[in-house]
């Protein structure tokens, strides 16, 4: 079972490249600080402008790279349904713990639809799948009863990334499945302590970028009864929770990960880099966090 703080991981780029060198860096960050997994070729790791090649490329390397210690989720998801069934069979190659596969975006279909596509996937491959609810990227959302059906019909249908905003989707979700074989995971950082008092198992996280010990603290100190201290790290992390998503990701936390000197702020096309006036917002919340070390 997936569970705890998976880092939803960037992609540093160097001139428009993948920049492999500072991606070693911060999946050994990640290995050293605590993080329960990893996510390859997210929307946080601009999955969107890598070349299939690149797509590829990141998903070998990161799973080579973090040496077994953690689960790899690889971010496999696609509008079509042969891209995703390809990319896929690439992720279960490459040695992939399971993949992300994110609702079909853009040609917005229907339940049935998006039914059929998840278990053609799932019935091609032996992988562990963890679906990704994102209305506000996708355009569409899966609706509960329809995640409830692909479970009941394909075992290997383990979790949920749910980043809809709605409490009620989580408790549809735990009240009808059994939690000993499926996980919901928060998709919004901020929503964790939330979705976990309703039986979410963890996060895929975009601030564990940065604070990956204090996240995964977080979900096992909840995870353990000790409530106090989880929500005393949440309390701590909320404001940067936020400024993290002042502009679209992941144009802040790149921003974020600049100043902390991580990595680059390069970003391809479409995305441009954080305005000045958040820019100014960001960093303030940066430096009021008590747990982040600013270099």
């Amino acid at each position: 079972m997936f569970k705890g703080s998976f880092v939803a991981l960037v992609t540093p780029f160097k001139k428009a490249r993948i920049d492999e060198l500072r991606l070693k860096s911060l999946i050994d960050f990640h290995l050293d600080n605590g993080t329960d997994g990893m996510v390859s070729c997210g929307t946080t790791g601009e999955s969107a402008t890598l070349t299939h090649e690149e797509h590829r490329r990141v998903t070998e390397f990161v799973i080579k790279a973090s040496k077994g210690r953690v689960p790899v989720l690889a971010g496999a998801g696609s509008n079509s349904t042969e891209e995703t069934l390809s990319l896929v069979a690439h992720a279960q190659k490459s040695g992939a713990a399971g993949v992300l596969l994110v609702v079909p975006y853009y040609n917005r279909p229907t339940p049935a639809g998006l039914y059929t596509h998840f278990k053609t996937v799932a019935k091609s491959t032996k992988l562990p799948i963890v679906l990704y609810n994102v209305p506000s990227r996708t355009g569409v959302a899966i609706p509960a009863e329809t995640v409830i059906q692909l479970v009941q019909d394909c075992p290997n249908i383990v979790g949920i990334k749910e980043a809809s905003g709605s409490m009620d989707y989580t408790s549809q979700l735990v009240t009808a499945l059994p939690g000993d074989r499926f996980s919901v995971m928060a998709g919004d950082d901020s929503l964790t302590i939330p979705l976990m008092a309703l039986g979410a198992k963890g996060v895929i996280s975009v601030i564990a970028n940065i604070l990956p010990q204090a996240m995964s603290e977080m979900c096992r100190t909840w995870m353990r009864g000790e409530t106090k201290r989880a929500l005393d790290l949440h309390r701590q992390m909320f404001p940067l929770m936020k400024a993290l998503f002042v502009e679209s990701n992941p144009i802040p936390i790149k921003s974020a990960m600049a100043q902390l000197k991580m990595c680059s702020e390069d970003m391809r096309l479409p995305l441009v880099p954080l305005s000045e006036e958040n820019r100014k917002k960001l960093a303030a919340a940066l430096t009021a966090c008590p747990l982040v070390i600013v270099k």
